[in-house]
Order: C-alpha cells, then sequence, then structure tokens
C-alpha cells in the first residue's frame, strides 16, 4: 500500500483541503488519470523511488506540466531526498522535499493557498511520530489491495529512521541516524480500529527496525493481548535485537501474533560483517534461527554477495550459512541479492575510489536496478554459481507432495554442493520463466 502517499495526505489539514491519491499500479491509464485529478489542484505530489520508478514519475510528471504548465509539482521521497539538485534539474520538478515531508509538505501547500512563491529544496528535521494524526486508510481503496494481495492484509508503519550504521546503507545520510517511533498504545489503537473497519487478517509493519526498542515491543505485546487481537503480523529484526529480547519476550510476542520476521544478515563472514559495521555476530543470527524455530516463527533471511574487494572465501561462506539456514526449517527463507552501491554511505564511497562510476542524472538513475543482474564485483562465472545455488536450496526444502522429484534431487546437489550440469533449473525455467523483480 502507498503507505508515504497515505502519511503526506494524512498530515493536512482535510477541512481546508481535498486529497486525491492515485496510485498507478492500479490505474489502466495511470498518465491520464493523475492528469484528469490535477486539474485545479492547489499543486501535485509525487513520491520517487530510484530505479524504474523515476520513469513514471518523469512521465507524470512531464504530462501535467504540458497539461497545465503553472501547475507546481513537488516531489519527495528517497531519491530526491538523496539527489535533490539532480531532481531540480528537470523542468517539471518544481520542488523537492528531503527527509520526513509531513510538516515540509504541510508547509508547502500553505503557502502555495497564501500566493506565496515556492521553489527548491524544503526540509524539516525529523519529528516525532506521534505529532502527526493516523494515517486515513479511506483514501485509498483497501479492499482492491486486498484483492491483489490475495489476503486481508493491511501495510503499517510504526516507526522512521534507524539508529544503526551500516556502512552499505543510505539511512544514516537522510535520518541521521535518527530513529522515532508512535507509542504501543497508540500502534494498538490504531490497529484495533483498522481491523474493525476492514476485517484485517494479518499486520505487514513496514518499519525499518521495528523491534529497535525492547520495552516498547513488550508493551505493544501486551496491548495486542489486552484488546484480544485476532490477527496476525510482520516485522523486521535484527539478529542483535532478537538476543537481547530473549526467549521470555520472544514468546510473548508470538502470543501477540508474531507470525514472521524479516532478518537482515547480509553475510555469513564475520570479517565481511565488521567491514559493512553491521554490529552483530554471526552467534547471533544461528541464536536468531533457532529462536524463530522453537517459537514456530517463519523468517526471511536476506544476504548479498558481492561487495567491492569480497574474497571467493567470504562469498562461499555466505552461501553455506544461506543453505545451513534454510535447510534447518522449511519456513525460512534465503533470498541473495547482488551488492549495487548506492550513495550516501561509506561502501559506496570506497566503490568510487574503486573506480565505480555512479549513473549522472534522472535518466540514467532510472535504469538503475539494484536487484535484477549481477553487479559489478561479481564474475560471470561467480553470477552463474550463486544463481543455480539459489534455484536448488529453494526447491531442496520446499513442502508440497508434488514437488518430489524436485525436492530431492535439490536436496542432493546442496548436499553434495554439486551444481553443473542445472537440467532442473532449465526446465523449470522454461515451463515457468522467472520473473526480475525491481
Amino acid at each position: 500500500m502507498p503507505l508515504a502517499l497515505i502519511a503526506i495526505a494524512s498530515a493536512l489539514d482535510r477541512d481546508r483541503i481535498d486529497v486525491v491519491i492515485v496510485d498507478g499500479r492500479l490505474e489502466k491509464d495511470p498518465i491520464a488519470a493523475v492528469v484528469a485529478a490535477s486539474r485545479g489542484a492547489v499543486c501535485v505530489g509525487v513520491t520517487v523511488l530510484t530505479g524504474a520508478p523515476i520513469h513514471d514519475a518523469l512521465a507524470v510528471s512531464r504530462a501535467i506540466k504540458s497539461t497545465y504548465p503553472s501547475m507546481p509539482i513537488v516531489w519527495g521521497g528517497w531519491h530526491p531526498s538523496l539527489f535533490a539538485s539532480e531532481c531540480l534539474d528537470e523542468p517539471a520538478v518544481d520542488i523537492v522535499v528531503s527527509g520526513q515531508g509531513e510538516d515540509t509538505f504541510r508547509n508547502i501547500v500553505d503557502r502555495l493557498i497564501a500566493g506565496e512563491p515556492v521553489a527548491g529544496t524544503q526540509s524539516a528535521p525529523l519529528k516525532d511520530l506521534n505529532a502527526f494524526p493516523a494515517h486515513d486508510y479511506s483514501l485509498i481503496p483497501v479492499e482492491r489491495f486486498f484483492a491483489l494481495k490475495g489476503s486481508r492484509q493491511i501495510d503499517y508503519i510504526s516507526s522512521q529512521g534507524c539508529r544503526f550504521r551500516c556502512a552499505f546503507c543510505a539511512d544514516p545520510a537522510v535520518f541521521n541516524r535518527g530513529w522515532t517511533g508512535l507509542s504501543p498504545e497508540r500502534i494498538a489503537d490504531e490497529i484495533a480500529f483498522l481491523d474493525q473497519r476492514y476485517s484485517v487478517d494479518d499486520v505487514a509493519f513496514q518499519d525499518e527496525t521495528f523491534f529497535t526498542h525492547a520495552q516498547r515491543v513488550n508493551a505493544l505485546a501486551d496491548e495486542f493481548l489486552k484488546r484480544n487481537l485476532s490477527i496476525t503480523w510482520t516485522a523486521t529484526l535484527r539478529a542483535d535485537q532478537a538476543c537481547r529480547l530473549g526467549d521470555e519476550l520472544f514468546a510473548k510476542v508470538v502470543r501477540s501474533g508474531l507470525r514472521r520476521v524479516m532478518v537482515g544478515v547480509e553475510s555469513g563472514s564475520q570479517e565481511m560483517l565488521d567491514r559493512l559495521q553491521k554490529d552483530m555476530k554471526l552467534e547471533q543470527v544461528r541464536a536468531t534461527a533457532d529462536m524463530c524455530s522453537r517459537h514456530g516463527v517463519g523468517a526471511i533471511f536476506n544476504f548479498i554477495v558481492g561487495f567491492p574487494g569480497e574474497s571467493e572465501q567470504s562469498m562461499l561462506a555466505t552461501l553455506a550459512l544461506a543453505k545451513e539456514l534454510r535447510r534447518s526449517n522449511p519456513d525460512f527463507e534465503t533470498p541473495i541479492f547482488y551488492y549495487r552501491p548506492y550513495p550516501g554511505n561509506p561502501m559506496a564511497e570506497l566503490s568510487a575510489e574503486r573506480g565505480y562510476v555512479f549513473p549522472r542524472g534522472l535518466e540514467q538513475w532510472a535504469d538503475f536496478d539494484y536487484v535484477a543482474g549481477r553487479g559489478p564485483w561479481i564474475t560471470p562465472r561467480q553470477w552463474q554459481q550463486v544463481e543455480r545455488f539459489k534455484f536448488y536450496t529453494r526447491h531442496a526444502w520446499k513442502p508440497g507432495a508434488w514437488r518430489w522429484p524436485l525436492r530431492a534431487t535439490s536436496q542432493w546437489r546442496c548436499n553434495h554442493d554439486w551444481y553443473s550440469l542445472p537440467v532442473e533449473k532449465l526446465i523449470v525455467d522454461f515451463v515457468r520463466p522467472p520473473q526480475q523483480v525491481s
């Protein structure tokens, strides 16, 4: 669900301003829908992620400018927060919001209504989320999202920012390692309201670091249990945070509905983890996996390979840990991604020193893909090895009676680390071509 747009819209004075959210994924002709909604508007706001979404943002913004040349167009989100000047080089973009946007966008709208000129980059310090009103989900067609998801799962964000210092992450450059979170009582009240209104089965917390404060998590679990909410929920979890929670609190959190966590492991090499400044130990990763297994919680353990200067041994250690975790529990997933430098952190600076040339301008950044394809420090042989490994570990422990032939051959391959002549992969990819996710 478009939580960023909902957050910005909900912070406006709704007694004075009508707000329309257009989600292009739900429209047959997204550009026409936005242009139609822009007629008579005070301004148009566009949230922009790096990569392919820039193509959409440019197309929409240029179409609006072509139809309404004097319409103020405001860009916000991750890409404008990191590349404000480049965004303002685009003639269709008048104003850029950097960082948290609720207060900033509201001030922009107020000034435009008052007839004051507004241009350039606008920003404000990170503010306590409790100061903002609840997100108004009536601004989007919730039932359509349920239908597309295939479940009555609602997306929700309870905090913003991150205290940690990971050397490959852009978050510190945007929020300066700040963090703010809603109170447990408010979260529970809002979830209870959403459940009553939309009959929610599951809540997907989209926080970057949901388990930042153990006391807050403990209080939230108490609030959920006190209200006897019949929902399940998912959230992000660092391995060191899981270890600090301990078994007793983790058990309570599970009783409150936790069904799955997403854990950013990144590497199976402690040396590489230290280089990445993850401030986490491999023993904590294994302890987290054991804790999830004991309490019946599913987990997605994310990995990254191909950092600049990463050794072959480090990459193999990552594959070994991914296989270990995948084998330990069929409810565990171990996606593996390839490192792509993204500005605003020490690893990106190192990449530049090693000759990596970053995209220049919006058009080049629109073609930037940090998911599909191999990274700049992965050889074709390594990429082939990783892709085959990903295929066989995914199928080796996948449940389902009809899958047993592929499961059996995949397990044998994983047990013997033999991924040559991948006949099974060729057949499966032919029958069901893999989708690239950008």
